[in-house]
């Protein structure tokens, strides 16, 4: 079966021109006008890979796919006609897993769409099964449970979701501020203090020795990554 592409983009003919690249290299690839159709189409078909515009009609392709991160782990290429290093910081901190500015080469296109899919391949972005694995931290979406070999841990909403986000994204380092508005909303206005709080906690009950951590590890002046 050919790995499936979503392509999310309001300008027809480059919408048109990485769809036929994409199905010369082998892929089975879609397209969608607008942001509304996007969404519909990755929770209907559930693609693979989806490569997002960042500016679309209607809804826009930061929301698109903030809203994509709050419900699947697919991975998410994002392109802009923007070269403002603040749109390529804030397009990977709301989940996207590349960025490519506009004009770009159809070829380079494709080859990240493959790199990006062989690191996915480890089975954390599609999450087979609804089975999330760091090391032998097992996370089951379906039925909302941890374990950490056969020893089930209960945990509160907050540190599930955070434990989630962490896994999902497992070797790459995720900063407080992203931690922050991934679990806690824009809206909410916690204190970075917050996410190192619920760090502790989640370290006491998933490690053996909390002070020498091997699932959640501290990467100084940076964040925090999932390790296994």
């Amino acid at each position: 079966m050919p790995q499936k592409v979503l392509v999310v983009e309001d300008e027809e003919t480059i919408a048109a021109a990485v769809a036929y690249a994409l199905g010369q290299a082998g892929f089975e690839a879609d397209t969608a006008p607008d942001g509304e159709t996007g969404l519909h189409k990755a929770r209907e078909h559930r693609p693979d890979l989806i490569i997002l515009d960042l500016m679309l009609p209607g809804i826009s392709g930061l929301d698109v796919c903030r809203e994509l991160r709050s419900e699947s782990s697919v991975p998410v290429i994002m392109l802009t006609a923007r070269q403002e290093e603040v749109d390529r910081v804030v397009g990977l901190e709301v989940g996207a897993d590349d960025y490519v500015t506009k004009p770009f080469s159809i070829k380079e296109l494709v080859a990240r769409v493959k790199a990006v899919l062989r690191r996915a391949e480890g089975g954390i972005y599609g999450a087979p099964g609804g089975i999330l694995r760091c090391g032998d931290l097992v996370m089951n979406l379906a039925e909302h449970t941890v374990t950490v070999g056969n020893r089930p841990v209960h945990l509160a909403p907050k540190e599930y979701e955070l434990l989630k986000l962490l896994v999902m994204h497992k070797g790459r380092v995720l900063s407080r501020s992203v931690l922050l508005d991934r679990v806690w909303g824009a809206d909410a206005f916690p204190e970075t203090r917050t996410v190192d709080v619920h760090i502790r906690w989640l370290r006491e009950k998933l490690e053996e020795n909390p002070a020498e951590p091997k699932y959640i590890i501290t990467v100084r002046s940076v964040g925090y990554k999932c390790q296994g």
